[in-house]
């Protein structure tokens, strides 16, 4: 896996957590700005999948490939259903959705590489 791709996703879903942990401070729900930014988060998330994908096509490492992609797939997956759910539930609840999803993402990243380094 590439550790720059890794660093940078984990930053802009850190950085999403904390923007998510003011909205909920101030008791604000999300706007554009902040789905923008987690927009810009599952695109990096998109770019990994593909780019894990020919990774493990192209490594002679003994990495489980279902459960890789299994976990580059499920995390392609939780910001846009916490969006969804966050619109839905247009409350601090809803906002709260949001703080999961993104920490969800950080939890998916180490459990990728601790994969990839094959320690399954």
């Amino acid at each position: 896996m590439n550790d720059v791709l890794t660093g940078v996703l984990i930053g802009l879903a850190l950085l999403a957590c904390v923007v998510v942990v003011m909205l909920l401070v101030r008791d604000r729900t999300a706007g554009d700005r902040t789905f923008v930014l987690l927009g810009v988060v599952e695109a990096a998330v998109l770019v990994q999948l593909v780019y894990g994908i020919v990774a493990l096509v192209g490594t002679e490492r003994d990495v489980p490939g279902v459960l890789f992609v299994s976990y580059l797939v499920g995390n392609a997956f939780a910001l846009p259903i916490g969006a969804f759910w966050s619109l839905a539930e247009r409350s601090r609840s809803g906002t709260g959705v949001l703080l999961v999803a993104s920490f969800t993402v950080i939890a998916l990243q180490a459990r990728l590489g601790a994969i990839w380094g094959g320690s399954a």
